[in-house]
């Protein structure tokens, strides 16, 4: 009796094993995964893709990474026996159809990437059923209309990219509630209106919506923007008035780009005292001055990079920007500043660790100072040109690569002149 008692107990165990190893996938995450190649238009599945290896004559988790499916999908959780889809990542091999109409019934789904295609449509709103999704990545496709307001039901998302697409509307409102949300990249589409609240966004760290058509910025309450926020761009949308002061409040911020927008009004110098600032870009805007910052002995941030070019900047150079104490590329071309270069100015480009200075396309004057005279060419780049420096000659690299501006255009701007 013995005997067969632990003949018994070793069946049971090589049964259990056997369930556990060989778990079969959820039927209905395999009917979400025919949906998907369904619908993908057959003419764009190549030979080698992704989509070309699925075979549902197998199980489909049971054959991750082999001959059948080859790559596009992930299985590693398991529940009751059974292995649950927790990645469908497809290779960027130019798949085209619509997936509108696919129910996305994989609640265990934490990677959704389908991006680097030629995929149509609307973004379905059952993407909200994916609940435990963690990153969702559909730029670089050709989905238009409008975000679903859905994807704000999704309470582990981490990671949203849908960049490069032809969405329209709102960024919508509802994105506020994603409380886990680090990343948020909707550049190159045709999002328009007010710029939503996202105050309550604790953990942002990386915002772009470049290459939009978004007109303002909406409320001016300083928790509009959370202050996580690392690096925030909106190049190039239509953003009007003046420069929010949302920004002065965030104390990690690295990258600020709102360049190639309608801002005007003066740039407050509260922006070069944010203590982990790196790169500012506000060129090609309408601004019309640059205040210096408050307080006498401050110590002035880390800005490495700062342009201002293309805007209407009058008054003479401003001497702190030459002072910021880790500065390397300074661009203030094309304003329409005056008076002459102050020798800090030429100071600065003489140091080792400087790169760039572009003061080309003012109405600049007086001699060139001395210290920028012995500058060697090729140790930095340095453009002087279309100014009123008639004391520039050609034979100095930075005074090369275009004319002076003629003296009546100059003396147009005589009043101006402090």
């Amino acid at each position: 009796m013995k005997l067969l008692h632990h003949f018994l107990i070793s069946v049971c165990f090589c049964l259990l094993f056997l369930v556990v190893t060989d778990a079969r996938t959820h039927p209905g995450d395999i009917e979400v995964l025919k949906d998907l190649k369904r619908l993908i238009d057959s003419k764009s599945i190549t030979p080698g893709s992704c989509l070309s290896s699925w075979d549902f004559s197998v199980d489909p988790c049971d054959h991750v990474f082999s001959a059948y499916f080859t790559c596009g999908i992930r299985c590693d959780f398991s529940l009751a026996g059974l292995s649950r889809v927790t990645e469908v990542a497809l290779d960027g091999a130019g798949y085209s159809g619509l997936i509108t109409n696919i129910t996305w019934l994989l609640p265990y789904l934490n990677t959704l990437d389908l991006s680097g295609n030629f995929l149509s449509g609307s973004l379905p709103e059952s993407l909200s059923n994916l609940i435990h999704l963690r990153r969702l990545s559909l730029s670089k496709n050709a989905f238009s209309n409008s975000i679903p307001t859905s994807l704000g039901s999704l309470p582990y998302l981490e990671e949203i990219y849908l960049d490069q697409n032809q969405l329209s509307g709102l960024i919508p409102p509802s994105l506020n509630k994603l409380s886990h949300l680090t990343d948020l990249a909707v550049q190159h589409n045709q999002l328009s209106g007010e710029f939503p609240f996202l105050g309550s966004l604790k953990n942002l760290y990386n915002f772009d919506a470049s290459d939009n058509n978004i007109s303002s910025f909406g409320t001016t309450n300083p928790l509009s923007l959370p202050i996580s926020l690392i690096s925030f761009s909106m190049r190039n949308n239509s953003l009007r008035g003046e420069m929010p002061r949302n920004f002065f409040h965030m104390q990690e911020l690295e990258v600020l780009d709102l360049s190639y927008n309608e801002l005007s009004g003066a740039i407050t110098g509260e922006v070069f005292d944010l203590p982990s600032l790196q790169q500012l870009n506000l060129s090609h805007n309408q601004f019309s001055a640059v205040n210096s910052p408050n307080g006498k002995g401050k110590k002035r941030g880390n800005v490495l990079a700062v342009d201002l070019s293309y805007n209407k900047i009058s008054g003479l150079l401003p001497k702190f920007l030459a002072e910021l104490p880790n500065l390397s590329a300074l661009s203030l071309e094309h304003n329409m500043f005056t008076g002459m270069i102050p020798p800090v100015y030429a100071l600065r480009v003489a140091t080792v660790s400087f790169q760039r200075l572009l003061l080309g396309g003012n109405y600049l004057f007086g001699p060139i100072p001395d210290p920028l005279k012995r500058v060697e060419p090729g140790s930095v780049t340095v453009s002087l040109v279309d100014n009123c420096l008639y004391t520039c000659p050609v034979t100095l690299f930075f005074c090369q690569g275009g004319e002076q501006k003629t003296l009546i255009q100059c003396k147009s701007l005589r009043h101006r002149i402090p």
